[in-house]
């Protein structure tokens, strides 16, 4: 059969045939299945073209997914059962019911399903499904605005762990890092190896050093600057930003059992050539969406301050070539014509 991406074909199920669509074909397809570790001999066969009554049914089915699920999330109320139904999907010959359903333990349904049977009148199906998987089927738009990764493009879900937010030196507050499944966000991982090889050569965050003045231990790590802020035991509202580099030196020195110079030289030996950063997001900025009321008293401050600035010009650059005016009444020339002159009623 001629297949192309897009094509609507009827496959074999049990019981019955199921709709689906074509998403890959050619080469592609073998590589996919090596890689999710698919046998062909599992595959399933495709029977034909899907023809307009078979598209017809499958919708029809499709059309009482909502409604079936709203009336199963009451009959599972009704029966004091601990479990979330998140979704139902109809086989394509409406002659199977697929309930998804989310629990926190085992929930026995034997008495659920004979419910289900003689309502909807079908083969029921039960599959349990996790929080992570319940969110890819609901869909959503996450915190950075976009759609769900889960939703979209993820297809496996690998654990997370708070020690993902501990090594790219997050705050660890579960309203921040959970996502809407009330799991920790699967975009932790996504540049935690970069961070993990970054950290590479970093020292331990558990590490003391022994100056002069006094043990001073590690606060904070800034992975992207190559920095580490360190504070003495006996005062630790002071903080002092060192290099790696110049914390490896003091490691040393202490390991051959010597103390190091104080932090303070450090600090202004390393931050001679310091670069100060502007915050052009305003992001520190607690007021940055107030909207600012304009100040009435503008217009006369910004009068006097211009009336202030303009300068007068030296008696010595005037022209005096320009004659100087004088209240006198001006001479009247008898001679010089103000209107014209008058017309006849011949003319």
């Amino acid at each position: 059969m001629p297949l192309h991406i897009g094509s609507v074909v009827t496959v074999e199920s049990n019981p019955g045939h199921d709709i689906g669509v074509v998403s890959l074909t050619g080469e592609l397809v073998k590589i996919q299945m090596k890689k999710k570790h698919f046998s062909e001999d599992a595959a399933l066969k495709i029977y034909r073209v899907a023809t307009q009554k078979d598209v017809e049914i499958w919708q029809d089915a499709r059309k009482k997914e909502d409604q079936t699920k709203i009336q199963a999330r009451k009959i599972a109320k009704n029966l004091g059962l601990e479990m979330k139904i998140t979704d139902v999907e109809y086989q394509g010959d409406g002659s199977k019911a697929t309930f998804y359903y989310t629990a926190e333990g085992r929930v026995d349904f034997r008495q659920l399903i004979k419910e289900y049977a003689s309502s909807f009148k079908t083969k029921i199906d039960m599959k349990q499904i996790g929080y992570r998987q319940e969110s890819a089927k609901v869909g959503g738009i996450g915190s950075c605005g976009r759609e769900l990764c889960c939703s979209t493009w993820l297809t496996d879900f690998r654990s997370v762990n708070t020690n993902a937010a501990r090594y790219q030196q997050l705050s660890i507050n579960p309203l921040k890092l959970a996502g809407q499944c009330g799991k920790l966000k699967c975009c932790l991982n996504f540049e935690l190896d970069s961070y993990v090889d970054a950290l590479s050569d970093f020292p331990s965050s558990n590490t003391i050093l022994e100056t002069e003045k006094g043990r001073a231990f590690c606060i904070k790590i800034d992975v992207f600057k190559k920095k580490m802020w360190f504070a003495y035991v006996d005062n630790s509202m002071a903080w002092y930003d060192l290099d790696v580099a110049e914390v490896k030196k003091m490691m040393k020195i202490n390991s051959k059992g010597q103390k190091s110079i104080p932090l303070e030289e450090l600090k202004s030996f390393t931050g001679a050539d310091k670069v100060e950063t502007v915050d052009l997001i305003q992001e520190n900025n607690l007021d940055r969406f107030e909207k600012k009321k304009p100040n009435k008293h503008r217009n006369k401050n910004t009068g006097n301050n211009r009336a202030e600035q303009v300068t007068k010009e030296p008696e010595a650059q005037k022209d005096n070539t320009k004659p100087e005016k004088t209240n006198a009444p001006k001479k009247f020339n008898k001679n010089k014509k103000r209107f014209p002159p008058k017309r006849n009623n011949n003319d």
